[in-house]
């Protein structure tokens, strides 16, 4: 299931690809008809988007991979160079936009063919905006931060563009030409902040951050179900990495019981939780309530027990 996932999520990267190409065409019309700064700007995000889009496809492809023997939990962690290079872009995307931004502040120029040039550029929002809300949703449902971090970044290019747009509306009605550039600074501003939240989670996922809390109050209620039945839980961790979460327990039962019977909880369980949360790989470890080891093995750096 994980790799026809992978497999539906490599064709939303085409998309995007797809999307930057079709916006880079209409912004760089809209900017060499008009001469503004802002919309060179504009034009500038989107072809970060187009490189994004290709890096995306990339580490989609590398993330479908299976487990193999110098990957043995998989690839899923690629998607997260993916997030990390699309935000380090988005960065210098935002640095030439300031540069042409000041240079334009100190040497303004006219505005030409206003109406034609924002027309383009309507065009190229709302095919950016349909890009991002499909691949937001997709993203979301298959725990995808590569396409979420690319419709995060189309969604902020909406949003630059509708910021240009006034900018440049502004322009015309005021004739204050320097207001061009002051309100490609702004964008620029915005696409920093957006860029560093993107490369922020990226570095979280790499640093094996634990699952969302909602998501192990969902863990906690399936074995709260469990636990009313005389069976206690310990050393329950979490990681995410990409769209595959990990999990790891230990479970403490009666001395007395046969591993048989051990060994058919656990299935259970662990059966239990790919129900509650797929996309998740459980690991659990058998334990004997009677044990006085057993309540020393809780960390990541085993605590040994009296005497041991």
């Amino acid at each position: 299931m994980a790799d026809t996932n992978h497999a539906s999520l490599v064709r939303y990267a085409w998309l995007s690809i797809a999307a930057a190409l079709v916006t880079i065409v209409l912004k760089t019309g809209a900017w060499r008809i008009t001469g503004s700064v802002g919309l060179l700007s504009d034009a500038l995000e989107s072809l970060v988007n187009l490189v994004g889009g290709f890096m995306a496809l990339a580490m989609l492809s590398v993330a479908q991979r299976p487990a193999d023997d110098d990957h043995a939990y998989g690839h899923s962690k690629a998607e997260y160079f993916s997030s990390g290079v699309e935000g380090s872009l988005i960065l210098l995307a935002a640095l030439s936009i300031g540069v042409a931004a000041i240079g334009r502040l100190i040497t303004p120029r006219p505005i030409e063919q206003v109406g034609l040039g924002l027309a383009i550029s309507v065009v190229a929002a709302l095919v950016n905006l349909f890009t991002a809300l499909l691949l937001l949703k997709v993203g979301r449902k298959h725990h995808s931060i590569t396409l979420e971090a690319n419709a995060t970044h189309l969604l902020a290019d909406v949003w630059t563009t509708v910021g240009v747009l006034v900018g440049v509306g502004l322009v015309v009605l005021t004739d204050w030409e320097r207001l061009d550039p002051l309100v490609a600074l702004l964008v620029a501003a915005n696409i920093i902040r957006t860029g560093t939240g993107i490369i922020r989670r990226s570095i979280s996922g790499l640093m094996d951050t634990a699952i969302p809390g909602e998501e192990r109050q969902r863990i906690e209620g399936v074995l709260s179900h469990y636990a009313r039945e005389g069976v206690q839980f310990h050393a329950l961790r979490t990681r995410q990495a990409g769209a595959r979460r990990f999990v790891s327990l230990h479970v403490l039962v009666p001395g007395g019981w046969t591993v048989q019977r051990g060994h058919e909880l656990l299935e259970k369980i662990e059966s239990d939780l790919r129900g509650e949360l797929p996309n998740t790989t459980v690991f659990t470890h058998l334990e004997s309530l009677d044990d006085p080891a057993s309540w020393h093995d809780i960390t990541l750096e085993r605590n040994e027990g009296p005497g041991i």
